[in-house]
């Protein structure tokens, strides 16, 4: 490897810590309505703003042990974990696709899942800031770094330019994924009399579709189930809640299983390519 490239890898890591601090303000802020940009970084506790030097991405946490300068209380290690998650895959995106449009479209796509997975687990809520943002923005990506073609061919002549395949591709992707988890949900609720899945895990499948495409969207809802089957009944077991009225943060599984896929989609488009 060389020195310029591990230069480019130290930068994404530390642009990643930053953006992850910025994520870490997302999932508190946007599932209560307040804004991201104002107020200054405070206590959710005692409402003090928190200094700068307070608030360095990784450092501060243990640096303060994990508590409030002001009043103690203790800082959630989700705080850590975003900012950590974030700068690894910046970084790993930077190590795999240099300085290039496909880095910034994997590097956006691992935020957007990070900050889903971190606000279903804690907030049981999907922002549709990040879902339908999210969607747009894989929509848009889809016409500058070219997605493997499969399915456009059959809704689009050959004549058509590649970009306008790659960008079908992603439509394709986005609306075939949602549409079957919304009809799973739907089937469900017509069964049982109740709603099993929430809007934001079919806006969240969408935006997964739109950035990896419909093969990988599909494998994603079924590792996720998986995961959710798995985890779900071991995390009622362990924490003794009660399975009837226990509500699974879907998305956070659906996050987790994008996470785990999303290696395997480049490099299986960079083999293809």
């Amino acid at each position: 490897m060389t020195e310029m490239a591990m230069a480019q890898i130290a930068l994404a890591f530390l642009a990643g810590m930053l953006i992850g601090s910025f994520l870490n303000v997302c999932v508190y802020r946007l599932p209560r309505d307040l804004s991201v940009a104002r107020p200054r970084s405070f206590c959710p506790e005692c409402e003090k703003t928190i200094a700068w030097y307070d608030n360095l991405p990784i450092a501060s946490y243990f640096i303060l042990r994990a508590k409030c300068r002001h009043c103690g209380a203790r800082i959630p290690l989700r705080y850590a974990l975003v900012e950590l998650a974030t700068a690894l895959a910046f970084a790993v995106c930077a190590w795999q696709f240099g300085l290039s449009l496909s880095a910034v479209k994997y590097a956006v796509f691992a935020a957007i899942l990070i900050t889903l997975i971190a606000s279903d687990f804690e907030e049981r809520i999907l922002p549709d800031e990040f879902t339908l943002g999210g969607l747009a923005v894989g929509l848009v990506l889809a016409a500058f770094v070219p997605m493997e073609v499969i399915w456009a061919h059959l809704v689009l002549p050959m004549s058509t330019p590649a970009r306008w395949f790659s960008l079908a591709e992603s439509a394709i992707g986005a609306g075939v994924s949602s549409g079957l988890i919304w009809g799973v949900g739907w089937l469900f609720e017509k069964i049982r009399h109740r709603e099993g899945l929430g809007l934001g895990d079919v806006k969240m499948l969408a935006m997964i579709g739109a950035f990896l495409g419909l093969q990988w969207g599909l494998l994603t809802l079924m590792l996720a189930s998986l995961l959710g089957s798995v985890g779900g009944l071991v995390y009622v077991y362990v924490a003794r809640k009660d399975m009837s009225t226990y509500e699974l943060p879907f998305g956070s599984f659906l996050g987790v299983a994008a996470m785990m896929l999303a290696p395997f989609a480049w490099m299986y488009l960079k083999h293809a390519g």
